[in-house]
């Protein structure tokens, strides 16, 4: 049996996952791991966007094609945890004209948490899946 006390990022992702499959239309505090997901107004979020940063410091991309152009991205929306092994889909990277506005992507991937040291949680959003 995998101890999963070593792999708190897993803990937190795992809470994140529930809170966007679950989606509450609460008011909210900070912190990546407050108990559901926020709303602004009448408008309910459904995606806590997420980066990771590697032992060393370094922040986590990915490449995928967007529009058959290669593109990177370091912004993630957890799909599914299991043990210390996080799916993770893709987000498109905001743009310049509105830093708060991600869309979904139809890629993917797993990592190994245990491969990472710092979990940053962005603004709530709402996603097009």
């Amino acid at each position: 049996m995998e101890n999963n006390d070593t792999c708190c990022l897993a803990k937190i992702l795992k809470v994140i996952d529930i809170l966007q499959k679950e989606c509450s239309n609460e008011c909210v505090s900070e912190g990546c791991d407050r108990p559901f997901l926020g709303l602004n107004g009448c408008y309910i979020y459904n995606t806590r966007p997420v980066t990771l940063y590697t032992r060393s410091g370094n922040l986590f991309t990915v490449n995928y094609y967007q529009n058959n152009q290669l593109a990177t991205s370091s912004v993630f929306r957890v799909e599914n945890v299991k043990g210390c092994c996080a799916t993770l889909r893709i987000l498109n990277t905001p743009t310049v004209e509105d830093p708060s506005t991600y869309t979904a992507t139809s890629e993917f991937v797993t990592v190994n948490l245990e491969c990472f040291c710092i979990l940053r949680c962005l603004d709530d959003t709402f996603l097009e899946i």
